[in-house]
């Protein structure tokens, strides 16, 4: 099992910077992928950015579109940290922000999510 603790939400004026971190904890060695999803008020859970074993040079990055070049995804193994800084915010980058974890073996894990609210 892998456990994921969440921090670094807050409220920030648009235009501002915050930086999420995820703690991993448990069978970290199994875990393949690691990402962060986000859950808008009144909407559907949606992808963020992932960070994948494998790949050019260590590690293959995703981001969705409406996040690209705003966001950066990044992972330190030593800490068995994941990281989401996000400049440039938005106000509809408002949501609830969850970090994910992809064991290998295909089981998923979810943290317990951290509130970011951006004003205009």
């Amino acid at each position: 099992q892998v456990q994921l603790v969440e921090s670094g939400g807050g409220l920030v004026q648009a235009g501002g910077s915050l930086r999420l971190s995820c703690v991993a904890s448990g069978s970290t060695g199994s875990i393949g992928a690691m990402g962060w999803h986000r859950q808008p008020p009144g909407k559907q859970r949606e992808l963020v950015a992932a960070i994948i074993r494998g790949g050019t040079p260590n590690y293959t990055t995703n981001y969705a579109d409406s996040v690209k070049g705003r966001f950066t995804i990044s992972r330190d193994n030593a800490k068995n940290t994941v990281y989401l800084q996000m400049d440039s915010l938005k106000p509809e980058d408002t949501a609830v922000y969850y970090c994910n974890a992809q064991l290998i073996q295909g089981y998923n894990y979810w943290g317990q999510g951290t509130q970011v609210t951006v004003s205009s």
